[in-house]
C-alpha cells in the first residue's frame, strides 16, 4: 500500500481450524501468488506488531462491537519487534458502511518514544506540515484522550491476484497480545497472552466481487463469515474489555 493513499474495499473474515487453513492455502496456490514481501521470506510469512489506541471507556472497542457502520481507529504498525528494524506507520483503520477504508503515513524512528509515551504529539505538525492523517490523529487524541492500549503480533502469509480485479488473501496466525497499561517502554517486559490460540484468521479483501473459485473453496470447506477485529480479541484476551455485559 503506498503512503498517503486511501485504499477502500469489502472485507470477509472467518476462522479456521490450523490445518484448515494450510489445506486451503494449497488450494490458494493454483490461484494466487505469495506477496512480494513474503515470497523473500523462508517461512513465506512476515512478522506484523499493530499498536492501536483507546481511551478509558473503551469507546472504539464498543463502536466495534456495537456494529456501528461509521467508524475508526489509530493504530501505528510496523513488522520488526523492536521498531527499528522496519519502516514504521501510523495508520487510520475503518469502516464506511459496508466497505472499510485504510490511510497510512510513514513515520521517521525517533518519532516512535514521543507518540508511545504520549510526551509530545504537536511537533508532528510542524515536521510534516499538511499532513492530513496526522492532522486527524492529533485531533482525535485530545478530543477523546486516545492512549497506546495494546500490542497485537502475528504472522501472515498474504496472497495476491495473478490477474485481474483487486483481490487479497491474508493468513494470520499466532496471535499474541499485551496490555500496554500505558507504558510503552515496558512492552518487552510485559507478558503476552495468546490470542484464539490453534486458530488462523483469514481475511478477503476485495474491491467488487469474490472470484467464482473461491466461491467454490467457501462452500468445500463450509466457511461462514464472522465480524471481528484483532483489536477485539487482543481487548477481550486481555480482560481490558468484554464482548457482553450484564
Amino acid at each position: 500500500m503506498k503512503d498517503n493513499c486511501l485504499l477502500q474495499r469489502y472485507e470477509f473474515k472467518y476462522f479456521l481450524e490450523e490445518k484448515t487453513s494450510y489445506k486451503i492455502i494449497e488450494n490458494v496456490k493454483k490461484f494466487m501468488r505469495l506477496d512480494e514481501f513474503a515470497s523473500e521470506k523462508k517461512e513465506q510469512s512476515y512478522f506484523v506488531r499493530s499498536v492501536y489506541f483507546e481511551n478509558d471507556l473503551n469507546n472504539n472497542f464498543i463502536e466495534k462491537v456495537d456494529g456501528q457502520k461509521t467508524r475508526k481507529k489509530f493504530r501505528v504498525r510496523t513488522y520488526d519487534k523492536n521498531f527499528n528494524n522496519s519502516p514504521v506507520y501510523l495508520e487510520i483503520k475503518g469502516r464506511n458502511l459496508e466497505r472499510t477504508f485504510k490511510k497510512r503515513t510513514k513515520l521517521d524512528q525517533n518519532d516512535i518514544e514521543n507518540i508511545m509515551n504520549k510526551k509530545d504529539y504537536f511537533y508532528l505538525l510542524k515536521k510534516y506540515p499538511n499532513n492530513i492523517l496526522i492532522q486527524e490523529f492529533i485531533f482525535e487524541v485530545l478530543r477523546k484522550n486516545l492512549k497506546p492500549k495494546i500490542v497485537v503480533d502475528y504472522f501472515r502469509t498474504p496472497f495476491i491476484n495473478n490477474y485481474g480485479l483487486y483481490f487479497r488473501l491474508t493468513f494470520d496466525r499466532s496471535l499474541n497480545c499485551v496490555n500496554l497499561d500505558n507504558k510503552f517502554k515496558n512492552l518487552h517486559k510485559n507478558q503476552n497472552f495468546l490470542c484464539k490460540a490453534g486458530y488462523t484468521i483469514l481475511e478477503v479483501k476485495f474491491e467488487r466481487s469474490i472470484p467464482s473459485w473461491f466461491h467454490r473453496l467457501i462452500q468445500s470447506y463450509e466457511l461462514h463469515r464472522v465480524s471481528i477485529s484483532k483489536f477485539v480479541l487482543g481487548m477481550c484476551s486481555l480482560n481490558i474489555a468484554s464482548e457482553t455485559s450484564d
